[in-house]
Order: C-alpha cells, then structure tokens, then sequence
C-alpha cells in the first residue's frame, strides 16, 4: 500500500512538471460596427440608394484562438496555434473554413517550422512590416490591399522562419492537394530588414491552379515608425498566365463588396497597386490615420477589355478606452474607371462608406 502511494505521489510530480512547462493562451477580438455604404440599392432606379447594417468586424474580423507553447529544452519548443473566426452580428461561423488557422510547429535555434493552414507570405510581410495602420494591420471592412495577398492563407503549407538580428527570412510551399480557391500548389519566400525606426520587406508567391496554370504575385515596401508618427509606402504586384483560372483568380482576389468587379474579366493581365499612408498618436488614446491605394490593371496584348484603373482611400479616428477596448469612426472611399465591366453589382463605380464601431483584444 505505502508503495503504491509512493508511485502515484512520484506521477503527480511528473505530471505537475509537465503541465508547468506548457502554456495554453487563449486569445481573440470581438468587433462590431454600425456602416452606411452611398449607392449601394439594387441594380436599376434604386442603385444610387444607402444601405445601412451592423458590420460583424469594422477594423478587425472577430476570432477566437489557442496558442500553445511547450518549452523541450535545449533551446526548442513545440507549437499550435488554432484560430477561429465568427460574425458577431449572427454568431455564425465567418467563412466554411471554422479554422482559419490550424497548424502545429517546431521552434528551435536554427528557425521556426510550422505545417498546416496558415498565413501566407505575402500577408505575412505586409502586416509585419508596412501595415496600412499602426493600430491595425487593416480596416476588416475595407481592405483593398487584401485582394493583392492571393488569399492570405493556404491550405497543406509548410512554412520556415529565421531570424538573424535584424534580418528575417521566410519560406512556404503548399501541397499539391486541391489547396484554396481550388489551387493545386505554391511556392514563396520572403525577406524583412528592421533598423532603428526604419523597416523594410518584400516577398515572392507562384500558386497555380487545377489546371497547373500560374499566377504570380510580389510585393515590396517599407515603413517608419518614430514617437508618433507612423509611415507607409508600398508596391504589389499580381500577375496571372492567360489561361489561369478566372473563377479562381477572382476568389483570390477577394473582397469584391469594395472592389467591385474590378479584376474578373478574362483579358487581364497583370495589376499593379500602390499604397501610402500616415498614422499620427496625438495622446496615448487618439490615433489618426489615413491611407490612399491606387491600382492600375493591364489589358493583355490584343486587347483592350481587361484594361482598368481604381482608386481607394481611407480614414480613420481611433481612440482607446483601455489597452484591449477601443472605439474608431471610419471613412472610405472607392471610385472604378476606365472600363464599363469594372463596376459594383448594381452597375454603380463609386462608394462612399463610414462606419462607427467598438473593438475588445483580449
């Protein structure tokens, strides 16, 4: 009997050291705003109309994460991350994807590796270094520079990450596995250089769709952040071959409630968007930014219908309650020319939006 408890005393032991090595961090972001988009009524007469909804994410998208860390020693760790995004208007899940995130991965001195659903490269590189807002990577409800990050995030990757200093270095490929937005397969690297108050970063993404057809996408830019004063500029690319799926490029470019039809027509050829913008902190609660995108699309040789230019613009007022609760009130802009197929839904090319909404990290 005394034995017995002896052993059982000796696994509880064993078993607290193991726990107390591990952490488990659960973290989100619930956001809700009120928005009004100007000629947003349906096709015809009534298109120049408002539309008024309480929009589920205003500057972010509502999530719910696990982060677990495990420390192995010798300078290793294991990790997971599960992340999962939901529309607080409905409480129903934001996309059929219910884990917008779900891998698992290896620290060690020699970089990072991590396999799974996961962020891309190119949203990797554009959030770390030259986030359209120092307060948020992105307005959630108006995020025109999305559309150039084919996705955001793959399906089947395998991702590696090592630091040197200042110096980060970043490679991805994803499985040939019916990956998302009916892609087969991908292949990217990135690199970020951080001095002082000055960062810069570019990266390189080839995904190809069922048909082994390519689109490829770059973008390069940089930021300076010093006391308050935040500032962007940045340059992106897509370039898809003539015979990649348009259905499939059209999913990846995403976001079509601000960008309209802006990129589906068959005779495209590359795009190419520039961005600048500028965040000030007047006092440790109000920040005010604005950011400015203009895109430009190419026709392919012989054609003139793929041809097309479109301009957005924000601004947003930000203040903070807390660390973790803040209160913003947004305005933007969207204005599509030089192509008559280049429209919103309802035949409209330009749109005015605002919205005043709450915002609680924890």
């Amino acid at each position: 009997m005394k034995r017995t408890v002896l052993c059982a005393a000796a696994l509880c032991a064993l078993g607290t050291g193991a726990w107390a090595q591990s952490t488990v961090t659960i973290y989100g972001i619930v956001d809700s705003g009120v928005r009004v988009q100007t000629n947003d009524g349906p096709k015809g007469a009534n298109s120049g109309d408002d539309s008024k909804s309480v929009t589920p994410g205003g500057m972010s998208q509502s999530r719910l994460g696990f982060n677990i860390v495990e420390d192995l020693g010798g300078g290793m760790q294991g990790l997971v991350n599960m992340e999962h995004r939901f529309l607080v208007d409905t409480g129903a899940v934001a996309a059929t994807d219910f884990w917008r995130q779900a891998w698992v991965g290896l620290k060690t001195p020699y970089g990072r590796i991590t396999l799974g659903r996961q962020y891309n490269v190119l949203f990797d590189v554009f959030t770390s270094t030259y986030a359209s807002f120092k307060y948020s990577p992105y307005i959630e409800a108006f995020k025109p520079e999305i559309g150039m990050s084919l996705g955001a995030r793959h399906n089947n990757m395998v991702k590696y990450l090592a630091e040197f200093s200042g110096l980060r270095i970043g490679l991805a490929a994803s499985a040939a596995e019916g990956n998302t937005n009916g892609s087969n397969s991908t292949r990217a690297g990135y690199l970020r250089y951080e001095m002082g108050p000055f960062a810069v970063g570019g990266a390189y993404e080839q995904l190809k769709d069922t048909a082994n057809n390519k689109v490829t996408a770059a973008t390069v830019g940089g930021a300076y952040s010093s006391g308050p004063w935040y500032v962007t500029l940045a340059w992106a690319r897509t370039d898809p071959d003539d015979k990649f799926s348009r259905a499939t490029l059209n999913a990846l470019l995403g976001n079509a409630g601000t960008n309209g039809n802006f990129g589906v027509s068959t005779n495209m050829d590359k795009r190419d968007m520039w961005s600048a913008g500028v965040t000030y902190q007047f006092t440790p609660q109000w920040n005010i930014g604005g950011h400015y995108w203009n895109a430009k699309q190419h026709s392919r040789e012989g054609t003139t219908d793929g041809a097309g230019k479109a301009i957005f613009a924000a601004g947003v007022l930000d203040y903070a309650f807390s660390k973790r609760t803040d209160a913003y009130l947004e305005v933007d802009h969207t204005e599509l020319s030089d192509n008559p197929v280049f429209t919103f839904a309802n035949g409209e090319t330009k749109r005015l939006g605002y919205m005043v909404g709450l915002r609680h990290r924890f």
